[in-house]
């Protein structure tokens, strides 16, 4: 998942002191908080979350030893390691095997390199005049070797040209430049060609979506980027269908429909990754009920050749797909909730590296969330938050590292991964650097998947370690389990860092990425849930610390009692924490420089250039330049626009430009950060292209002043308190991960429902009415009594609304006040 997030939001009725709480299947509802604020739903900061703290070293600070790391799949050979015999030659390898319960077992596999891939094309570092892939080049470093535009002339730098996507929703892509065309991809899977140097637009191409899907998208109808090879554009759409495009026209080649099963809620929003003669794409949908796989197809007609699954099935189903799977199977009780799928969705970070011929693929977060519910006899539930390296010739797995077992918190390692060239212990050794959601940064050898360096760059209170030789983390039960009470786990489930990519500057050594120190009390409600198809199934609830405090307060005496007594209580309410951009060196895990961003969901992409550049955009709607040695801010240019996506550069008839799309959303994609320039410009989705002696960036207008809530209709005959509170219930389980309720969110504002869409809310909600434009139907979840119970609430709550604003008005108060609420998941 890319980000379960809560939101802390200001009140729209009640009195400031008073609470109160109500159970909820997947939320608690807190409808008046303190110091004027109400809550509803789950919980985050919409400020920054302070200011002027010195950075924290890191607790933890881990390395590996020789031999670390790195299982072997179960009767596949593998290639010596660089310190073997040479290659053709073979050599008995002795590894530890993650299999059986919390037992790693040694096991000899013999090697033969003779099985192994063609021989090894060079990983080019860095970008030149082209951009060739979302990241930039083959090891997607986002590092760039141009320098045209540098410290002494990037005060120049301004607008060449910019272009209206036509959407408003989150651009989490970075573009493709080749051959003077600049290649973009949209949500749901929209793509647009441009000239790279005069932004004309030579074609767009929208893909018919099934928007029913977009219920089972947890984090927005995002694309994360599209691949360009052979004279084709290849780009996933939402649904799960590949297109491959004519790189000239936009044209349809081909397309193929890569979902496994389409009763379930699987969806896609990676980039597709060439691979020789594969297109390779992952999916999502893990907080639903997927079973996570990987699909390669045909570059030249789109058949899928091979299709790798994440974890096991229903053993009474039969024998599994292939012996690696036959071995994870024993990490997974063989009464698994197997029903709702068992999660591990590969939904970003696939890397062909070109030297080992390996597919690299980062799996995803287990379903549901905690294990004991998931997989209640125990075991490491391989191939959860792992990282795999597959044969692309045949689909099978060659190498695993599991880097967080078990998986009870959202640890997905689908995080970008960075491919390069390093020294290591006085070696250099091609690898790989990996920051997922668990805290850690870690170099793996790219051949044999060996552990070379585990460091912390958050606090992280999952883990008490490693084991020596194998590098598996040894889990602090104590202090992360919340089996059977709230616990404040480090890092949060939104990742210590998560989807927006990092870059690697082969220069100066450093990883320069933003780090979201922060955590989150979790728990679930008891007992066991009914499977719900296409439906949200993870079962857990979350509050992040920067709120953790105010929040305790309002929840039953029991349970505060039980908060404050956690030792980690104590560290949430001394530094609650925030988000930063860093420079870290990967081989320490120290940081050289931080700059704090302007609120903890202010984490977008990074560019790095050989001129000794970093470039990043804020949600605030600018675009920043720092030197790369200190984080000294060198330009800022405000576009009006909320950036998150990473920016890249081209060349284009020697001049050198910088791009860059915006547009808010991805995780949490319906609270929009009041310090954002989606809540005061919009969210207009922009390319926006630079250059130096460039112009001013045109700002979207600024949104109008709010207007007080409309007059609801009366309710139905027969309605309720205990109609509406019912109704309460089955809104925060099925409607509020998207439907936030508050002002200018990205989603409708229920409260703010006009005469005609109260007439036709059984038709919207059941039939489908809005399904074009994004809202899918829900008669397979709601009978018509449900819906006429949600349809109570949000009168009620309308009117509610609509008085406490006309009091706001009257009294000359904003409309807009800061507010709360806590939701379990998205």
């Amino acid at each position: 998942m890319r980000g379960v997030w809560g939101w802390l939001r200001g009140a729209s009725t009640g009195s400031a002191r008073t609470a109160h709480f109500t159970w909820f299947p997947f939320a608690l509802s807190l409808s008046k908080g303190r110091a004027g604020r109400a809550t509803a739903g789950g919980f985050d900061k919409l400020s920054p979350n302070g200011e002027g703290r010195k950075l924290a070293h890191s607790p933890l600070l881990f390395r590996g030893g020789a031999g670390g790391g790195g299982n072997l799949a179960p009767g596949i050979h593998h290639p010596p390691t660089p310190s073997s015999e040479e290659e053709g030659e073979k050599s008995a390898i002795s590894v530890r095997l993650g299999f059986g319960k919390g037992r790693w077992r040694n096991m000899a596999i013999l090697a033969t390199a003779s099985l192994t891939l063609a021989a090894a094309a060079p990983l080019t570092q860095g970008a030149g005049s082209e951009w060739i892939e979302p990241g930039g080049d083959a090891g997607k470093t986002h590092w760039s070797t141009l320098t045209a535009i540098n410290p002494a002339n990037v005060a120049r730098l301004g607008l060449a040209w910019d272009a209206d996507l036509g959407t408003a929703r989150g651009q989490e892509a970075s573009p493709v430049m080749l051959g003077g065309v600049l290649y973009v991809a949209g949500n749901a899977g929209r793509a647009y060609a441009y000239d790279a140097a005069s932004g004309r637009e030579l074609w767009r191409f929208e893909p018919e979506v099934d928007m029913q899907r977009n219920r089972t998208a947890c984090c927005d109808m995002v694309n994360r980027g599209l691949a360009v090879s052979g004279g084709k554009v290849f780009i996933a759409a939402l649904d799960g269908w590949m297109y491959a495009l004519d790189a000239k026209t936009g044209a349809v080649v081909w397309k193929t429909d890569f979902i496994e099963d389409r009763k379930r809620g699987d969806n896609s929003t990676g980039a597709p990754e060439v691979a020789g003669d594969l297109v390779v794409i992952g999916m999502g949908g893990a907080e639903y009920d997927v079973r996570g796989y990987v699909t390669a197809l045909d570059i030249k007609t789109g058949a899928i050749r091979w299709r790798w699954h994440v974890v096991p099935h229903d053993p009474a189903f039969g024998p599994q797909e292939t012996p690696e799977l036959e071995a994870a199977l024993k990490t997974w009780d063989p009464k698994s909730r197997w029903d709702v799928g068992g999660g591990g969705a590969p939904w970003d970070a696939i890397n062909y590296d070109p030297e080992t011929g390996y597919v690299l693929v980062g799996t995803g977060n287990g379903g549901p969330y905690a294990r004991s519910k998931r997989s209640p006899a125990g075991g490491d539930n391989l191939y959860l938050g792992s990282l795999v390296a597959l044969d692309p010739k045949t689909g099978r797995m060659v190498w695993h590292y599991q880097e967080t077992p078990e998986d009870n918190w959202d640890f997905t390692s689908t995080q970008p991964m960075i491919l390069t060239h390093m020294a290591v212990d006085g070696q250099t050794r091609g690898v790989i650097l990996h920051a997922p959601k668990n805290g850690f940064l870690y170099v793996i050898d790219r051949k044999t998947g060996q552990v070379l360096r585990a460091n912390a760059i958050a606090r992280a209170n999952w883990i008490k370690g490693f084991e020596p030789g194998t590098m598996k983390p040894i889990l602090d039960r104590a202090a992360a389990d919340y089996t059977d009470g709230p616990k404040i786990v480090f890092p949060s489930t939104v990742g210590a860092r998560n989807w927006f990519p990092a870059a690697y500057s082969p220069q100066t050594g450093l990883y320069y990425g933003s780090v979201a120190d922060i955590g989150n009390l979790i728990f679930m409600t008891p007992g066991a849930k009914p499977y719900r198809a296409r439906a949200l199934n993870n079962d857990a609830a979350l509050i992040f610390t920067p709120d953790v405090v105010a929040a305790t307060e309002t929840l039953p005496p029991p349970m505060a009692q039980a908060v404050k007594a956690l030792p980690a209580y104590a560290q949430a309410k001394a530094d609650p924490g925030k988000s930063q951009l860093r420079a870290i060196d990967p081989l320490t895990g120290k940081t050289v420089w931080a700059v704090d961003s302007e609120g903890w969901q202010d984490r977008g992409g990074v560019l790095a250039t050989a001129s000794g550049l970093i470039v990043q955009g804020t949600l605030s709607g600018k675009l920043v330049v720092r030197d790369a040695r200190n984080g000294a801010v060198l330009k800022t240019i405000e576009t009006g626009s909320p950036i998150m996506a990473a920016p890249i550069t081209y060349a284009v008839r020697g001049v050198q430009y910088i791009a860059v799309q915006a547009g808010w959303g991805g995780g949490g994609w319906a609270f929009t950060p009041r310090y954002s320039a989606a809540y005061s410009r919009g969210n207009q989705n922009r390319l926006l292209v630079f250059r130096l002696d460039g112009g001013k960036v045109p700002l979207p207008p600024l949104l109008p002043p709010l207007e007080v809530a409309p007059p609801p209709p009366a309710q139905a005959p027969g309605v309720t308190a205990a109609t509406i509170a019912r109704g309460q219930g089955l809104f925060f389980a099925n409607c509020a991960i998207c439907h936030a309720n508050i002002h200018r969110s990205m989603a409708p504002d229920l409260r703010r429902m006009q005469p005609g869409t109260h007439e036709a809310f059984k038709q919207i909600v059941l039939e489908g009415a809005l399904l074009p434009a994004g809202m899918p139907r829900w008669d397979d979840v709601l009978r018509p009594d449900d819906a006429d119970a949600i349809h109570a609430y949000l009168i009620d709550l309308q009117g509610k609304t609509r008085a406490d604003e006309l009091a706001k008005q009257k009294a000359g108060k904003p409309l807009d006040g800061p507010s709360l609420t806590i939701l379990s998941n998205y």
